[in-house]
């Protein structure tokens, strides 16, 4: 498997999953606590730097070094 997230990319996927996740725990039972599971994908994709639709899609925000 090959890594086709990178960057700034990876970055914005943690840290929006982690607010999501985060969001959840404090702010408890509310009309949107469905959405800390939503977090789990974009945190699981960043810190694995794996994203599958990109992968079907061909796409690839990670650079390669040379």
């Amino acid at each position: 498997m090959t890594k086709n997230v990178g960057g700034i990319d990876r970055i914005l996927r943690i840290v929006i999953g982690a607010a999501l996740i985060l969001g959840y725990f404090i702010g408890g039972d509310g009309a949107y606590s469905w959405l800390y599971l939503l977090g789990i994908i974009p945190l699981a994709t960043g810190l694995i730097g794996w994203c599958p639709p990109y992968a079907i899609l061909g796409m690839n925000t990670c650079s390669m070094k040379k």
